[in-house]
């Protein structure tokens, strides 16, 4: 969307907000973002699906936001009518810092602050996956898809359209590993948690002046589910050794390794899934580099 695109929208909603600046923040992939005044940050979805996201997104970040110890979006502008992309957003103040990147991290790694961002890092996913979702956040538990199932349907999507353009060895290493894993109960014994469901570089805020995470945004991916999830992709993004760090803040951390490598494995390909289904060639061809 354009300037005067997001203008009109905001001022449809709320006539009486000036709009003084507008800056684009080209790191959204599933929402336009505008930096709005430099104070608010507003996020578009760019598709229909992303829609009932931000409906539920904005739920979460209401139910928890007194419950976790990292600063996270406080939506005080939403429009959810008419539910067309370009229309619905939220707008919420603006979280001071940088995404959290490889280069970031390694930064810190030389000035030996990974214990504390760990700490960090560990008690939020801690008090996240802690939270009382069932009484809190209900229409969750129903919306909610067991792993299993979620998983199953993932790998179909993978075969039907994705293994068309893969050279033969990824298909068969890709069907080894989905059936190996589906098959064994026992990776499905986990209590469901509240998940963040994309805990990455992008949506990790950092000061690197103060050395301290200042923020985690974008819950566009939050509900019921494995935590392991969330360690995945922690480990994608600063690797698997980073983990150990968080485990005095976070119990039975090793009861989640197995299954955070299962999910790990999968977050190229459903990359590439996500470009072919919404016409994002870019996710497309980075999801599919290793398998063609």
């Amino acid at each position: 969307m354009n300037e005067q695109s997001c203008i009109r929208a905001i001022q449809d909603a709320y006539p009486d907000f000036i709009v003084h600046s507008l800056v684009r923040n080209e790191i959204g992939q599933n929402n336009d973002v505008w930096i709005v005044n430099g104070a608010y940050v507003f996020r578009f979805p760019k598709y229909a699906l992303g829609i009932r996201q931000l409906k539920k997104e904005t739920a979460v970040l209401q139910a928890v936001q007194d419950s976790v110890s990292l600063p996270i979006p406080a939506p005080v502008y939403r429009s959810f009518v008419p539910e067309e992309p370009g229309k619905v957003f939220t707008g919420y103040p603006l979280l001071r810092g940088e995404p959290f990147t490889r280069e970031a991290f390694a930064q810190a790694a030389r000035h030996n602050q990974l214990p504390a961002i760990a700490a960090q890092l560990g008690r939020f996913l801690h008090e996240l996956h802690s939270f009382p979702y069932e009484q809190r956040l209900p229409e969750l538990v129903s919306d909610s898809v067991g792993m299993a199932d979620e998983l199953t349907e993932l790998y179909d999507r993978i075969v039907s359209r994705l293994f068309p353009a893969m050279r033969e060895s990824a298909k068969q290493e890709i069907a080894e590993r989905f059936e190996t894993y589906l098959a064994d109960p026992a990776h499905f014994a986990f209590a469901p948690r509240l998940i963040h469901g994309d805990f990455g570089t992008t949506n990790i805020l950092y000061d690197a002046q103060k050395q301290r995470i200042t923020g985690i945004i974008d819950f566009g991916g939050a509900g019921i589910g494995d935590a392991a999830y969330d360690f995945a992709g922690l480990a994608a993004s600063y690797g698997e050794n980073f983990l150990s760090c968080l485990s005095p803040w976070y119990p039975d951390l090793d009861s989640v390794l197995v299954r955070m490598r299962f999910y790990r494995s999968t977050f190229a390909l459903q990359e590439a899934l996500f470009g072919i289904e919404q016409g994002d060639e870019q996710a497309y061809r980075a999801g599919m580099r290793d398998y063609v």
